[in-house]
């Protein structure tokens, strides 16, 4: 009988060594090895521990912080690619290798200012997949001075500094947060400063807020400045508010440019008929009221109180002489001893304040002082062009045939 071999046949061996290789076998594979053997920044059919591909700068990955939306996608494939190949222990040091990650820095202040502009102007451009989170427009911090109705905030006359900087819409778009701080700040001030020109002139009616200021918009259809904004706030006081045919007060707040002001801005030609007539005629009536001592002191530079010094520093007031006639007008003689008053076409006073005169507690007291010095010009222009039936003067309807026209031939 023929004696067995004791040596293993081919068929043993091989069941044993695919025992012992079953956990090298794809079937055999965990699912975190299966899933990193997927994954798109791993090759296929390398055996090297897969490291994933580091951007081509940082300012792709880091172009803009405030906007740009970083989620934990890269350190969710980073994690898993590092547990990707389980085979064996002689690949580990290869994780040792990888050095540190990538250090997160922030651009410099300006470049990042200006990729913020660029981002929020029409027709920008981002690389595909980039996600934009816009945050939401805050204005500025009151800081340590609050917001009260009767002052003006120091933020107030920053944002108007800064929207002269930037007269642009997309900008104002930008910060319109701003902009509705500042001028909820001037319309509460114009609402404390209306109760004192009433108290002062007594034929100013409590009007709207909307009746009284100006629209921050410039009218550019014939202008060559196209710049959209006004770089102040303003408002005027009259007896039907900023429009009408009656001389009114006017304040604007502006940095470096506030001024306080008020009267006849060229009349129609009825109006101004009207006050060359009376300067003709009875010419006392208007040097009386420019020998006034509140309105010498703060609006003509504290001329001496002389009728013919009075006239004159009127007729040098920079919007009284930029749109006076270069002649006389007609039917008036060249000679005439009233014809620096009859060449005017506005009538106005008007004085510069500083901004510290503006911002803070004692802003409102010096604006309504103001005011009241001029009340008595305002009351005597209004008696010329508007006057009341009962303090009408008959005789001042005679001798109407005076002409309006200018003689610049």
């Amino acid at each position: 009988m023929a004696r067995r071999s004791a040596k293993p046949t081919p068929t043993s061996a091989l069941r044993s060594s695919s025992k012992r290789a079953a956990a090298e076998t794809p079937s055999r594979r965990s699912k975190r090895a299966k899933a990193a053997a997927k994954d798109a920044y791993i090759e296929p059919d390398s055996d090297e521990d897969a490291v994933p591909t580091e951007p081509a700068s940082d300012a792709e990955d880091f172009q803009d912080e405030d906007f740009e939306d970083e989620g934990e996608g890269d350190k969710e494939v980073t994690s898993e690619s590092d547990h990707g190949d389980l085979s064996g222990e002689e690949e580990a040091p290869a994780k040792k290798g990888r050095g540190r990650p990538a250090k997160r820095t922030e651009l410099p202040l300006h470049k990042k200012m200006a990729s913020e502009q660029e981002l929020w102007k029409p027709g920008a451009k981002l690389e595909p997949g980039t996600t934009l989170v816009i945050k939401k427009p805050k204005a500025r911090e009151a800081g340590d001075t609050p917001y009260t109705d009767d002052t003006i905030h120091p933020n107030t006359m920053l944002f108007l500094k800064d929207l002269a900087a930037n007269n642009d819409r997309q900008w104002l778009k930008v910060h319109d947060p701003d902009y509705r701080a500042s001028l909820a700040d001037f319309n509460s001030f114009v609402e404390k400063l209306t109760e004192k020109i009433i108290e002062a002139d007594e034929t100013i009616p409590e009007l709207p807020v909307k009746d009284i200021i100006f629209r921050i918009y410039r009218d550019v259809r014939f202008s060559k400045d196209q710049t959209p904004y006004k770089t102040h706030f303003s408002a005027a006081w009259s007896r039907t508010g900023r429009k009408g045919p009656y001389a009114a007060y006017y304040v604007q707040i502006q940095p470096g440019g506030s001024l306080v002001g008020g009267g006849l801005w060229q009349p129609d030609a009825e109006q101004l008929r009207l006050l060359r007539q009376n300067i003709d005629r009875k010419p006392h009536k208007i040097k009386s009221v420019l020998t006034d001592s509140g309105i010498r002191k703060e609006f003509l530079g504290g001329v001496a109180d002389d009728e013919k010094k009075a006239a004159k520093a009127f007729t040098k007031q920079p919007m009284n002489q930029s749109t006076a006639l270069k002649k006389h007008p007609k039917g008036y003689d060249k000679d005439h001893g009233e014809i620096e008053l009859l060449r005017l076409r506005s009538f106005t006073l008007g004085t510069k304040l500083a901004d510290s005169e503006v911002v803070g507690a004692k802003g409102l007291d010096r604006i309504a002082e103001l005011v009241g010095c001029m009340v008595p010009f305002i009351t005597y222009l209004n008696s010329v062009v508007m006057p009341d039936e009962e303090s009408t003067d008959p005789s001042e309807d005679e001798d109407e045939d005076s002409g309006v026209g200018e003689d610049d031939a």
